[in-house]
């Protein structure tokens, strides 16, 4: 089984979800009127916090117009766990279809990714700013739907839950030290990854049949009604505009019918 090669990118659009999250945020700026005098966009990439805590180190002389554009968000990912309390029957099975063609899919399994969303900032109000405009949407999760596979249509919401959150001012050393302020947030996004994707050799229903009995005894009961509902036309595919056939048939011979040889039989 292992060798069979596949690639749905799922962690990887989890990560984009994830990210977009927090790619919209402003931050503003007034005057003793109150009146807004600048709007700014707080920038937000992948990658560790080291790498722009390093760019500040290396520039901090403040005679420089600019050494990085503050406040800053990064995140990445920080860990994958399976999660027990999700599993599922390892070998349930559903179908779904491609639009022509029928396809058997496992269950999913269910993951833990784990997020780690940095926030550096020069001024603690621009900071404040930001974290109000985070923390009211986790309660303490946010769900986000995911198309997980496009090509079956197998979109599912998964929950990004809150964590914790830390705060370090990181001041050290004499006036000529740049001062930076980083609030750090853990997430953690409860995704699921698929397995491969085989066509299956199953056809679809196209006829379903339910005989309806006069009590609840399966020894002595008789049967009394039939229902059965047909797809209207009978060849419709899974994506075809359809209705439904519906039937109904009363019965009084006591005969039952066999699921094996589809048919009514004497009892």
């Amino acid at each position: 089984m292992l060798g069979t090669y596949y690639y749905h990118q799922i962690i990887r659009k989890t990560i984009i979800a994830f990210g977009t999250l927090f790619n919209d945020i402003h931050i503003q700026h007034k005057d003793a009127d109150n009146d807004v005098i600048s709007d700014l966009k707080v920038p937000l990439a992948y990658g560790p916090i080291q790498k722009f805590l390093a760019k500040i180190q290396q520039q901090q002389e403040l005679s420089k117009p600019v050494a990085i554009t503050l406040p800053r968000m990064s995140f990445e990912m920080t860990s994958i766990s399976y999660d027990n309390t999700r599993k599922a029957g390892v070998t349930q099975t559903f179908k779904a279809s491609d639009g022509e063609n029928l396809k058997k899919v496992f269950m999913p399994v269910p993951y833990n990714i784990g997020f780690q969303l940095s926030l550096i900032a020069k001024l603690n109000d621009d900071a404040l700013q930001v974290v109000e405009q985070i923390l009211p949407f986790f309660q303490p999760s946010f769900n986000l739907t995911v198309d997980l596979i496009e090509s079956i249509g197998e979109k599912r919401d998964i929950p990004v839950v809150l964590d914790n959150v830390s705060f370090q001012d990181d001041y050290e050393g004499d006036f000529s030290t740049r001062r930076t302020l980083i609030y750090t947030f853990n997430f953690t996004a409860k995704t699921y990854l698929f397995g491969p994707i085989s066509a299956t050799t199953d056809g679809l229903i196209r006829k379903v049949q339910v005989d309806y009995y006069t009590g609840t005894d399966t020894q002595s009961a008789k049967r009394e009604m039939r229902y059965t509902v047909k797809p209207d036309p009978i060849d419709a595919g899974p994506e075809d505009n359809f209705g439904f056939d519906e039937s109904l048939e009363m019965f009084f011979d006591g005969r039952d019918y066999s699921p094996t040889q589809q048919t009514d039989l004497w009892v």
